[in-house]
């Protein structure tokens, strides 16, 4: 049975939160995070990618690593609890949850972004305490993807920050190809900066 462009981005939505919540931090991890990303592309069984694309893909683009862009941000806990439907890249509605605000600082310069949950994904023991960050900021459409890039985080254990690392930021998967259908970022998630870190978009890849 063929499966869903749905279902697939699921299946990759879950690969990537993988791959960033356990690299956390260092040089040595973020560049080991960027070789398993690239080994995922190279994957005919996992690639977003064409056959024509993959055959050719020579692995990402990134920004230099940076850690000035690896952030401790406050959490503030929303108290909405509707749920929030999400335009996507096709006519499919992604519904969420407002998890927090995220506070932090770049350089020197105070930002905010909205965490959310995934309400597919709250459903399952296994992924229940992911968070879904999406932004844009002003390299996007001329760096990095126009629609956008994704951070994936964990809830943390205890208190009241988390760690954001813009280093393991990731174009969606319909940046590849529109068999693929992603959530949309929200306007209150726009950077009114320059994230000069983690994945570009050059000619697809």
């Amino acid at each position: 049975m063929k499966q869903s462009s749905t279902f697939i981005l699921f299946l990759a939505y879950l690969s990537f939160a993988s791959l960033n919540i356990f690299a956390q931090g260092s040089d040595v991890d973020i560049l080991k995070w960027q070789q398993e990303l690239n080994k995922e592309y190279a994957d005919k069984f996992k690639s977003p990618l064409s056959d024509e694309d993959r055959v050719v893909f020579n692995g990402h683009s990134f920004f230099a690593i940076d850690t000035a862009y690896t952030v401790n941000a406050h959490i503030i806990l929303s108290k909405t609890t509707n749920d929030i439907p999400f335009a996507t890249s096709t006519n499919r509605v992604a519904m969420h949850k407002e998890y927090g605000t995220l506070n932090f600082i770049i350089k020197d310069q105070k930002y905010s972004l909205i965490a959310y949950q995934s309400v597919d994904l709250m459903k399952t023991k296994e992924y229940a305490n992911y968070l879904f960050l999406p932004f844009t900021d002003e390299t996007s459409g001329e760096e990095t993807y126009g629609g956008g890039r994704y951070i994936d985080l964990k809830i943390p254990a205890k208190g009241n920050t988390i760690i954001i690392d813009f280093n393991k930021s990731y174009n969606p998967y319909c940046a590849y190809s529109k068999k693929f259908s992603c959530p949309k970022v929200p306007t209150e998630n726009n950077l009114a900066t320059k994230i000069l870190a983690g994945m570009k978009f050059i000619n697809k890849h």
